[in-house]
């Protein structure tokens, strides 16, 4: 009994010691933070998504307390965060512009598939089997879902078996763009009038896609051809736009013969030629 108390005690004693050692090194080698730092973590919107480039919001915080960060990297909180950060900061708001994530599919491969997958309803895992997995083209939405479940805002879905970004709610956070396990989500820039968007990622041939796709990119040109800013070129069998370029027009997406191209989230439709007037007929000439 005497000797269960003695170790008690002598626990007690050392906890006791170990405690007061702990206390004075916290005081003494404790780093001050800038009290900046807190006050921009504030202001965050806490999403800790990742799309500033830094790990979380505390991490963003830091970064640009340190000068290592610019004032308008927050994603998630826009401009209306940015001049916040830039008024504790003690500089001018920088805009930000804004990034949409953007998928470029279209699921015209819907109906194409090599073999019917059955497994674990994940992108990622389904990509693992031959042939990168089940649908016909090798750049085509796989439709499982791995971006939707890693979304923290419910901006994207997967809707007819291909991934749909909900522009309203989209943050350009990148977690989407990670995740496809086919990298056929990218975040492009949403600042033209109308959005141009091409919606397809294959790099193959024209033949080669129509037998996989019923609407992928055959690199025919057109669009290029069509567009009067020179914003679109073909880079290996597939079209892409210059944003610093686009004017949102439209042209390229009334050319597109395989209707891929959409503005603000739709084919527009392509109004038929006015005809041609008939020349008028000739009037006698007067008699002398």
């Amino acid at each position: 009994m005497n000797t269960v108390i003695a170790a008690v005690v002598v626990l007690g004693v050392l906890g006791a010691i170990f405690g007061l050692i702990l206390a004075y090194a916290s005081k003494a080698f404790a780093v001050e933070k800038d009290p900046r730092e807190e006050a921009i973590s504030a202001c965050l919107p806490g999403a800790n998504c990742g799309g500033c480039g830094y790990p979380g919001c505390s991490g963003y915080a830091a970064a640009v307390v340190a000068g290592k960060a610019a004032t308008n990297c927050c994603a998630a909180g826009g401009d209306a965060v940015a001049a916040q950060i830039a008024e504790i900061m003690g500089v001018k708001a920088e805009a930000s512009a804004k990034m949409i994530a953007q998928v470029q599919c279209t699921g015209g491969c819907r109906g194409h598939e090599q073999y019917e997958y059955v497994g674990i309803h994940d992108c990622a895992a389904a990509a693992r089997l031959p042939g990168g997995g089940p649908a016909g083209c090798s750049f085509g939405c796989l439709g499982f879902g791995t971006c939707e479940a890693v979304c923290p805002f419910d901006a994207i879905h997967v809707v007819d078996g291909v991934a749909k970004v909900d522009e309203e709610k989209c943050k350009a956070c990148k977690k989407c763009v990670d995740a496809c396990p086919r990298h056929i989500i990218l975040l492009a820039p949403y600042k033209t009038k109308r959005h141009v968007a091409i919606t397809c990622s294959s790099k193959d041939k024209g033949a080669d896609v129509r037998k996989v796709c019923d609407n992928g990119c055959i690199g025919c040109g057109l669009c290029a051809k069509a567009c009067p800013k020179e914003a679109i070129t073909v880079d290996k069998n597939l079209a892409v736009i210059d944003y610093d370029k686009c004017v949102g027009c439209g042209l390229c997406a009334q050319k597109c013969p395989r209707k891929l191209i959409t503005v603000d989230g739709k084919v527009p439709e392509v109004k038929p030629a006015a005809p041609k007037a008939a020349p008028a007929a000739a009037k006698p000439e007067a008699a002398e």
